[in-house]
This record gives C-alpha cells, structure tokens and sequence, in this order.
C-alpha cells in the first residue's frame, strides 16, 4: 500500500519538474555606456614644455610616476594598514555571508529532534471520553498507566501518566518552481559584487587621500624653506639698515620698517611648523598609525614629487571597467533587477515537500525496535489569497528601487566622466600657472637686487627694498604652492581615472 501512495506522489508531482527551470522576472541587460571619442577634444594647443596626458594604459601603482621612493614605500602599505580598507573587506566578507545564507534556501531542511516526556492526561478532560472515567471508574493502573488487567480495553480504564520516548528527523524543500530562491542568490551575487567594488574604491580613494597629503607635506616644508631664508635675508637688511643708521645713512624709520619685515616673516613659520606636524599625523592616521609614528620617516626635507613628462590617462571607453564606483553603481543596479523578480515569484504558489522519520515507545527499552517507527510523508502547496495588498506594493517597491538603481548609474557615469575632464582641465591650467610664477619669481629677485642697489647708494630709501623683499617672499611661496597644485592635480586625475587598485585585489 505504501508503494501504491509513494508511486501517486511521484506520479504528481512529475509535471512539476519542467516548471523548476523557469524563473520570472527581468532578466538582467548589462546598461550601455556614453562615452567620449578621446579626452582631448576643445582642447587649445599645449605648450611641449608641458606635461601631458596620453592614451597610453595607466599603470596601476601611477604613483612610481613621481619617482619618490619615499611616497612608493607609504603607498605600499596603505591596502594592508589603512583601517577603512580593512572595514571594507569585513564589509566584503559580510556579503559573502548573506550570500551563503541565500543559497542554503535551494537545499532541503534537515533537522534531528529527540524527546522525553512525562504526561498526565485530565481525568475530566477529553480522555475521560474514551477511558471510561467516571464515578464508578476502577482507580487501579499499571507502571505506565493502563489501569485493570491485561488486555483491558480504553473503554474499561483510564489513561493515567505515562512516559513518552521519541527520536527522528524531519525535512522539508521549497520546490524552487518560479525562481524565487535563484533571484534571491542572483541578487546576493550582485551585492557581493557591489561590496567588493565598494572595497576597491576605498581602496583607491585612500590611495589618493596619501599621495595627496604627501605631496602637500612636501609642499609645507618647501614653505617653511622659502620662509627661513626669507627671515635670514630680512635679518640681515635690518642689521644693515640700524647700522647705516648709526652713520647717518638711513633714518629710524627704515630700522623700524625692517625690523618689522623680519618679524612678519619669523611670525609665518610656527603656523607652517604647525602644519607640517599636523600633515605628517594625517599620513599616519591613513596608514593606522599613532600620532608621530612617521615623524623620523617624514620629518627629513625633500622636494614636492615633479610629474612626468607624459602621464597614460588611458582611453575613455575603459574608464567605465576601470573606476570601481561604476562597476558598483551597476552591480547594484543588477541586484535591484534580480529583486524584482523575487517579488513576482511571492505571487505565485508556493510548493513544499515535507517528511518525518521517528522512532517512538512509552518504554525506553522499545525505542530500538522497528514496530516504534512513525513517518509522515507528502507535500503541501501555499496559495496567496489576500495579502493586504502587501505583495503589490513590495512589487512596486522593487521596481521603483530599480528605476532609482537605474538613474544612479547613469549620475555614477556622468560624474565620473566630469571629474575626468575637470582634473585634466586643472592640471594643464596649473602648469601654466607656475610657469607665469616662475617667470614672477626670477623678476622679482631682480627687483630686490636694484632695490638694494638703490639703497646702498642713497639713491632711495629702505622703503623699495622693503616692497622689494615683500614681492619677493610673495612669489616664492605663490610658486611653490603652484608646484604642489600641479602635483595634487595629478594625483586628482588618477583618483578620476580609477587607477591605484589593480594590484592590490584582495
């Protein structure tokens, strides 16, 4: 008889297997992408003297550009010390989890359970109807609770306590007939995605964040250069002038003028000290270290990181690949896709296989023997009926998700092709800048010469050697931070171009 009903079941639910390969929903379209035909287009033409972007692939560690060995060894460490990269790769493998807990969805539930229970029934309760309780009842029970003489039939006894021994399994299995358990793994693929693309841009972002403060480190000490010799340049006018003023040669009105330079100038150099400090904590906050860790490294001057001659900005239809934050935004897009279909599936039925295997005696000794097995058996099917309108509206709730998804990658595109073109608009603009204050720079010291000129022979007073040496300070460090905006703007074009995480996968 057993074979008879297995052989219904199976007969059943046959139909149902061609139906498991289908899966409703939108199927997933890799989005098309907008894309110039080269970076270079309104460009005006660019002086050779000038460093400049070509087409050429990025190299993944762009930072070697700047042929700082210093910078190289700082940004080498930043993917294993930097301690936002290290959240995101929790973060990764918190995705990885949800994805495993997705799947175990596709697999049947299998769960063991093991029992004692000591029980007494009411004599006044529902029992009594089948014991033939009552007034006239006999009171007499065995060890487990049948009452009389062997044999006695319910309807002569009462069922008193008795002891319950069970052991067993029980399983069920979702039949995954309308794809509800694949989108739901599709959709944790693409978060995992999502997050590992989230990774990849901290990655790059604190790459550039590093490369940034240490050239502008660089930047501070060349200031702090500039203003040392400026001071020691108006120390030494000062002492002159108070010394031609005891001759006769200069009033004390010019002492006091160059005395006052020389303390203007001495007053700039605790802030940039200030700063100097304050940027050598930053790099060391980025590589997870205590203030003042990298003072021995960092505290030896060196020159601003020069670009190169020619910086590979790679071809505008690969940044799409390159920048992790695009390749996010899709993922995303994609996961927000995969939910739809998710959603539809609650609307259809739901189709379970259920079975239980038990072995179970009132004595413990009989819980070994075949005769104590029980088993249940067959599927169940679970129609949506009403709902409240709860499966409409997360429906529609999936696909407005979508359609935001949808116009965040388009931004995410956009975005990233703007700060592409403004980094190198920045960067050819910058280069032009310092070269106009270069030629400001060598002008003005020819100016402080005739000026001291000037006054050394009477021919005017301190007061243009003090304009003199005003213009002179004012170039200088305008030239300087021109040459640290160069290097940070290239820096901003790789942080553009996405490059920096290639290398540095985990």
């Amino acid at each position: 008889m057993a074979t008879k009903h297995r052989a219904v079941l199976l007969a059943a639910l046959l139909p149902l297997l061609p139906l498991a390969a289908c899966t409703v929903g939108p199927d997933f379209q890799e989005p098309s992408v907008w894309s110039p035909g080269t970076w270079f287009a309104r460009r005006p033409p660019t002086p050779a003297r000038l460093s400049l972007p070509t087409n050429e692939p990025i190299d993944p560690e762009w930072w070697r550009a700047f042929n700082d060995p210093v910078l190289t060894g700082l940004m080498r460490q930043v993917a294993a010390a930097n301690l936002d990269v290290r959240a995101a790769s929790i973060r990764l493998a918190e995705a990885r989890a949800q994805r495993g807990i997705a799947v175990a969805d596709a697999f049947p539930r299998v769960n063991g359970n093991a029992s004692y229970t000591r029980t007494r029934p009411s004599e006044k309760g529902a029992s009594s109807l089948f014991s033939g309780g009552g007034a006239g009842s006999s009171p007499a029970l065995g060890s487990n609770g049948l009452a009389g003489q062997p044999g006695a039939t319910p309807s002569r006894s009462r069922i008193g306590a008795f002891d319950l021994f069970q052991g067993g399994f029980d399983a069920s299995w979702e039949l995954d007939l309308w794809g509800r358990v694949r989108r739901a793994v599709e959709s944790a693929d693409a978060n995992v995605d999502a997050s590992e693309e989230a990774g990849r841009q901290t990655l790059v972002t604190s790459l550039a964040e590093l490369a940034r403060d240490y050239v502008q480190l660089r930047g501070i000490q060349e200031q702090l250069r500039i203003a040392r010799r400026n001071l020691a340049t108006a120390q030494q006018s000062a002492g002159l002038t108070a010394e031609r003023a005891r001759g006769g040669l200069a009033t004390e009105l010019d002492v006091a003028n160059a005395r006052s330079q020389s303390e203007t100038t001495a007053a700039s150099i605790p802030l940039l000290e200030q700063q100097e400090a304050q940027m050598q904590n930053a790099i060391a906050l980025l590589l997870g270290s205590p203030p003042g860790a990298l003072a021995a490294e960092l505290s030896p001057v060196k020159p601003v990181p020069p670009v190169p001659p020619t910086v590979p900005a790679g071809l505008p239809s690969e940044l799409a690949r390159r920048r992790p934050d695009i390749r996010r935004a899709e993922a995303l897009l994609h996961a927000a896709t995969a939910d739809i279909g998710e959603a539809e599936a609650d609307f259809y039925p739901k189709i379970t296989l259920s079975g239980s295997f038990a072995l179970q005696a009132i004595q413990f000794k009989d819980l070994g023997s075949w005769a104590s097995r029980t088993y249940g058996l067959g599927p169940s099917i679970t129609i949506p009926i009403f709902e409240g309108g709860r499966l409409r509206r997360t429906l529609e709730l999936r696909k407005a998700q979508q359609q935001e998804a949808a116009i965040n990658y388009q931004k995410t595109v956009l975005d990233a092709f703007h700060e592409v073109d403004n980094a190198l608009i920045a960067y050819r603009a910058e280069q032009l800048r310092r070269d106009r204050l270069e030629a400001a720079v060598q002008q003005s010291r020819r100016a402080q010469g005739l000026a001291q000129t000037r006054f050394r022979d009477g021919v005017s007073d301190f007061l243009e050697v003090l304009t003199a040496q005003r213009s002179v300070l004012a170039a200088e460090q305008a030239r300087a931070d021109s040459i640290t905006t160069v290097s940070t703007n290239l820096v901003a074009l790789y942080k553009a171009l996405g490059g920096g995480w290639e290398t540095n996968r985990r």
